[in-house]
């Protein structure tokens, strides 16, 4: 039987979404799990030569891969370990629509096709930020289960999951939810709605 290490990729690991994730996939299957940060990346890439799949859970940034996760990829073509891993996504992004992780997705298997990497399964949530929180966690919770056994039994396949909601009730919910949250830091819809957010 394998060995699988899933690695969050988040910025904000230790408090993330992916970290949930991860926790419902080792739920399903027996699998290490650690974090990635700036000071690991040689400790990490050594390690993954001790496994046979490897799962990258991160969330979707700017329509592509967070920084922390681009980081660790560029020692990770510069250290490779002997024996590569076959390489899993599952990816969450705050959009309804799952596919907007196409792009992200796309980027993880470049890498591998470039650097000799077998490329496994793939899981893309819509809805990534709010789905476990809601009644449909379920939805998010079966797919993780189906994606999990496709790693474990190297069944490799494409799943996906989202919110049964109509885009209008997603997007209220949504400026609901955020405009409550930037209250707790002082800061407004308008606010939000700009560019400068960062200089307030």
């Amino acid at each position: 039987m394998g060995r699988i290490l899933i690695l969050n990729g988040s910025p904000r690991a230790p408090k993330s979404n992916s970290k949930r994730y991860a926790g419902l996939f080792m739920d399903c299957c027996k699998a290490d799990y650690a974090e990635i940060t700036k000071t690991n990346h040689r400790e990490l890439c050594a390690r993954t030569g001790e496994y046979t799949d490897l799962v990258l859970a991160f969330p979707l940034y700017a329509d592509g891969l967070p920084v922390t996760l681009l980081d660790f990829l560029k020692t990770l073509e510069a250290e490779p370990p002997q024996q590569k891993p076959t390489v899993s996504v599952l990816i969450n992004c705050g959009f309804l629509e799952y596919a907007q992780n196409h792009t992200a997705v796309e980027m993880v298997a470049l890498f591998c096709r470039q650097n000799g990497w077998s490329f496994g399964s793939v899981l893309e949530i819509g809805g990534g930020e709010a789905i476990l929180d809601t009644p449909f966690r379920f939805l998010a919770a079966g797919s993780i289960k189906k994606f999990a056994r496709s790693v474990e039994k190297k069944r490799y396949a494409r799943f996906h999951t989202t919110m049964p909601l109509p885009k209008s009730m997603f997007l209220k919910a949504s400026a609901a939810y955020w405009t409550e949250y930037g209250k707790k830091y002082n800061i407004s819809k308008e606010e939000m709605q700009t560019m400068q957010i960062e200089q307030t």
